[in-house]
């Protein structure tokens, strides 16, 4: 089921007043990442307000997701002796039937899979199992009224939509709308509940013809509308049960850590586990089953007449099933993409119910800021051309630079100005675009808006080291060569920076400097191709379009959003090593070559070790979001990690260790002071689209296309004796071709109206027809002629929805399809563990391999 984004606040409000202090705590899973991380802030802050007791469960993989499931969930469960409760799930599991990964599943004995818990899924990983989505139904609901007498009344839930007199508390899979479902997926929803009609039937890959009369026989297809009364054999069983299945739709499996069994994303519906409507209404509401109490005399039909209706309903319904499950499967081939952040949506919860505040507006800020920075976009992870845009506009096109603007509105209404201190923000530079850096006074603790430059902790570092260490400025000026190095001293001798101020920390440099800094950017940055490099001046046209976030806690700090995502996702990647080394003053090879001694001793094959550790780092980085000083403290190791990047980078760069192979360019990390630090998925996440923007722009600059190559970076993590890997995207990511967009809906509608034409001609076919086979027999070959136009033009349609799929998924990254193929085909040694699907980890003796056959693939839609 699905909750609309009209009624965002229905379960919530619901939960506030059913809790009581006997009522069971409600469990939040939380993935190990900054939007993650805020969003939980957001809700956790809400529970405490209305006194609802709750546990917080970090998971850092599918690993740990089903080990919670036995721990904390299935419990819950009344068959189990508990009494139901609630699962919030905050970026974990959008991808997954998450029923199968939790043990939510029906037997014979008992259909009720949910025993009474209810779980909410908040996730803006796409695309959707629509499993969770349209399914995830409590069997109560599905059977509906028994009493003939009762009354009738509206459905709670219509074609998996949640309705506003639905009543929570009676378990289930609900998965909260961003807008999306409703929006994009009426194709897929359809096709979803079309095969959930259609009667049980064997698809062995062939068409029947007059030879197999006992075979189609046998099947015991229901051709009179009575079949879909039964329980209805799901499609992944039934694939099972095929000697030779159909390689397009099969369901893939994905591996699961610590298990040998697999977690399904399969291209067809999962089967129902007690979960899912049995009601005999379609898609339209109409019945499928006949409401007829006394027996109907049938006319007499002849055996050879019924055999051969018998072969054409069944080839009808094999040609549904197959144009259905294509559909399902197309959707699930589009490749990764990125939605509304979840932070966003849980301050619009917040706002619905009347409890927005700074916190929550600020920690919604941080999440959304922080996609970014992992280059998650509209197209999956990858590089985003939209970046030259200017300012901190990226990651999701029309539509994210909308939420940005809500955001900045929700700013000024917040935080409106002093009109007393109007003086005041003169001689500060606010009024002329300044960066700020300071509080305006001992207790502010405001959020205003800011013209950030694209640089990296700017107010925490010097000038020049912040706009050496800028991903942005590193790949357009060549920064990892002598040559993009001098580039950057003549901006700064133009600029009229000596390189002596630059080096000074950016708070003590020259107020009248800092005034200047930004007219200057504008003036001489596009001489060197960085038009975005700062927002555009504020007009009345387009307000502050591009201007970043800066929050002040006192004369303690000040923050700007981007430096907080920073920050604390340097905390989940690094943890206390990098901070102790960080401090410790001492080179990459100081004390961290010891302490990799000692851990080499600790052989962690299945990476249970390694995901505690990560946890342990998880509640570092959620204190830190309510405290400054933590933040501060962190600051020295994420300048450590941004320096190894640099480093690692400029070292692949310039021994030319990047090969391009035929569907990607490939690189592997395996030697250096700070190997080490790239066997976490996130910091290699960050070398990679550090070198995919260099990679652009290195191809801009040969007049090449400029949106970059997808790319696939490998670490080694030498104590477990794998290699991390992480495919990204080549750019494109939050770019959206309007135009085209109106072009894709004027066809749509073109053929739309041909469809009705051809179903008005069909229509006086058939009645022409029955007229000729009233008179005389022989209607046969009319029949088996009708059925060949509608071949013909199901297959003429098929045509035009693969065209709009293929626009719709152009450009995402596809590196989780690939990734599962190869596996599939090679049995390579591969543990697919993380929710970030384009994230797997390969033995090392198996990684040559699997690059080879992965080159093979398509990896970009």
């Amino acid at each position: 089921m699905y909750l609309p984004r009209d009624l965002i606040s229905h379960l919530y409000n619901h939960l506030i007043r059913s809790q009581h202090a006997q009522s069971p705590p409600v469990i939040l899973l939380v993935a190990l990442e900054p939007d993650a991380l805020c969003a939980c802030r957001i809700l956790t802050a809400l529970l405490k307000r209305d006194y609802i007791q709750h546990n917080i469960v970090p998971v850092s993989g599918y690993g740990d997701l089903a080990r919670a499931g036995e721990t904390q969930v299935q419990p819950m469960r009344t068959q189990n002796g508990g009494s139901g409760g609630t699962v919030i799930c905050l970026g974990v599991g959008g991808l997954v039937d998450l029923g199968a990964v939790l043990g939510l599943e029906a037997t014979e004995e008992d259909e009720d899979a949910t025993g009474g818990v209810e779980i909410w899924v908040i996730d803006a990983r796409r695309p959707w199992n629509l499993g969770n989505v349209f399914g995830g139904r409590p069997p109560e609901m599905a059977l509906g009224e028994v009493n003939g007498n009762a009354r009738a009344k509206a459905p709670d839930v219509s074609f998996g939509q949640i309705q506003r007199h639905y009543k929570p508390g009676r378990g289930g899979i609900i998965v909260y709308d961003d807008g999306d479902i409703n929006e994009e997926l009426g194709t897929e929803k359809e096709a979803y509940f079309q095969l959930d009609q259609l009667p049980p039937i064997d698809d062995d890959g062939r068409e029947s013809d007059g030879s197999d009369t006992e075979s189609d026989s046998e099947d015991g297809v229901a051709v009179n509308g009575g079949g879909s009364s039964k329980k209805r054999k799901s499609l992944s069983d039934a694939e099972d049960d095929e000697e030779s299945a159909d390689e397009d739709v099969r369901p893939r499996q994905r591996r699961r850590s610590n298990s040998d069994e697999s977690i399904s994303i399969t291209p067809t519906r999962p089967p129902k586990r007690g979960l899912l409507s049995t009601s005999n209404k379609g898609i339209n509401g109409s019945a499928s089953g006949s409401r007829s109490t006394s027996p109907t005399p049938q006319p007499t039909i002849p055996p050879h007449d019924d055999q051969k209706a018998t072969r054409r309903n069944r080839r009808r319904l094999l040609k549904l099933k197959r144009k259905y499950e294509a559909v399902l499967h197309s959707y699930y081939s589009l490749g990764a993409s990125y939605s509304e952040p979840i932070s966003s949506l849980l301050y619009s919860l917040a706002g619905e119910i009347g409890r927005e505040d700074n916190n929550f507006l600020w920690h919604a800020i941080v999440g959304v800021s922080s996609l970014e920075l992992y280059g998650r976009s509209m197209t999956g992870v990858g590089i985003s051309t939209s970046l030259d845009a200017g300012g901190s506009a990226g990651w999701g096109g029309e539509r994210g630079e909308r939420i940005r603007q809500v955001l900045r509105d929700e700013v000024r209404r917040l935080n409106p100005p002093d009109p007393t201190d109007a003086r005041g923000e003169a001689a500060r530079g606010e009024t002329s675009g300044v960066i700020p850096t300071t509080a305006r006074s001992p207790t502010d603790t405001s959020i205003r808006l800011s013209p950030e430059p694209r640089f990296l902790l700017i107010r925490h570092w010097s000038l020049y080291d912040s706009m050496l260490h800028s991903p942005y400025l590193a790949s357009r000026l060549h920064l990892w060569s002598d040559t993009g190095r001098k580039r950057l001293h003549k901006l700064l001798a133009k600029m009229g920076v000596s390189l002596v101020q630059s080096r000074q920390s950016y708070t003590h440099m020259d107020m009248d400097l800092k005034k200047g800094l930004r007219q200057r950017l504008l003036k001489y940055a596009p001489l060197y191709g960085l038009d975005g490099l700062v927002p555009p001046p504020a007009s009345a046209g387009r307000g502050r379009e591009g201007w970043g976030f800066v929050r002040s806690w006192g004369f303690k700090a000040c923050l700007s959003a981007v430096d907080v995502g920073v920050i604390v996702g340097a905390i989940l990647e690094v943890g206390r090593a990098g901070a102790h080394l960080a401090t410790a003053g001492g080179t990459p090879n100081g004390g961290w070559d010891g302490r990799r001694a000692e851990k080499k001793e600790l052989v962690d094959e299945d990476g249970r070790l390694e995901g505690e550790e990560y946890v342990e780092r998880f509640w570092s980085a959620y204190d830190a979001l309510e405290n400054v000083e933590a933040l501060k403290h962190a600051l020295p190791h994420t300048q450590h990690l941004h320096r190894a990047i640099l480093r690692t980078g400029a070292a692949l760069l310039a021994k030319r260790h990047i090969r391009h192979l035929k569907a990607f360019r490939m690189a592997v990390v395996k030697d250096g002071p700070d190997v080490a630090l790239f066997t976490h998925p996130g910091a290699l996440t960050k070398l990679a689209l550090w070198l995919g923007d260099a990679l652009a722009a290195q191809e801009t600059d040969s007049h090449a296309a400029g949106k970059g190559t997808p790319l696939v970076l490998a670490g080694l993590n030498d104590a477990r004796g794998v290699y991390v890997v992480v495919g990204t995207g080549g750019g494109g990511g939050g770019v959206v071709d309007w135009e085209a967009r109106r072009e894709r809906a004027e066809r749509r509608a073109v053929v739309v109206q041909r469809r009705a034409e051809r179903a008005v001609l069909r229509k006086r076919k058939r009645e022409a027809a029955a007229a000729a086979a009233a008179a005389a027999v022989g209607g046969g070959d009319d029949d088996e002629d009708d059925a060949g136009e509608e071949e013909a033009e199901s297959e003429e349609e098929d045509d035009d929805d693969e065209d709009g799929e293929e626009q719709r998924g152009s450009g995402r990254n596809r590196f989780g399809n690939a990734f599962q193929e190869v596996v599939d085909e090679t049995g390579a040694r591969v543990r697919i563990d993380s929710f970030e699907h384009c994230v797997v980890e390969v033995r090392k003796e198996d990684l040559s391999a699997f690059l080879e056959s992965l080159s093979l693939k398509a990896v970009v839609g």
